[in-house]
């Protein structure tokens, strides 16, 4: 469980921490360096699910040894399953991570949204529906293991 507590703003007991793959961990297929790393880090505190449409094919591959929990999802309505996907989970305890136009329904389900801004850029739509927009991965992932670092930008 990661506890994050911001005076007037954000406060919860978080479980899960739900993951878009391609434009969000990764760039072009392969896992963006130092997430590795992160991932088992986090996995100390939370169940971390990466859930993908795996448009290069190489989720299960790339993500083979780490502490996740990967669901690669069938073409169609990814933003409805996604959604879904955190509301199954319990929403109120969720963080969800994303990039991609797919992502924005996921973000604005979850407790906590967070979007990334990387190579791949980022959907207008899924930064409206995010809490706090980072450049990178690693700067989302160390939001959440320095969950401090979130005062500064949630709190009233």
């Amino acid at each position: 469980m990661l506890a994050i507590n911001i005076p007037g703003g954000l406060e919860g007991a978080f479980t899960d921490l739900v993951l878009d793959y391609n434009g969000t961990l990764a760039e072009d297929g392969r896992l963006i360096k130092g997430v590795a790393e992160r991932l088992t880090a986090l996995s100390d505190t939370l169940t971390v699910h990466v859930i993908t449409a795996d448009t290069f094919g190489s989720a299960a591959t790339e993500l083979a040894g780490l502490p996740v929990r990967l669901k690669i999802l069938e073409p169609g309505t990814q933003d409805v399953a996604k959604a879904g996907f955190v509301h199954e989970l319990g929403a109120a305890h969720t963080i969800a991570v994303g990039n991609g136009r797919n992502d924005a329904l996921m973000l604005h389900t979850a407790a906590l949204g967070l979007a990334v801004i990387q190579a791949e850029g980022a959907a207008q739509i899924t930064l409206a529906a995010a809490d706090v927009v980072v450049q990178s991965i690693n700067d989302a992932l160390d939001l959440l293991l320095r969950p401090k670092r979130l005062t500064a930008t949630l709190r009233n």
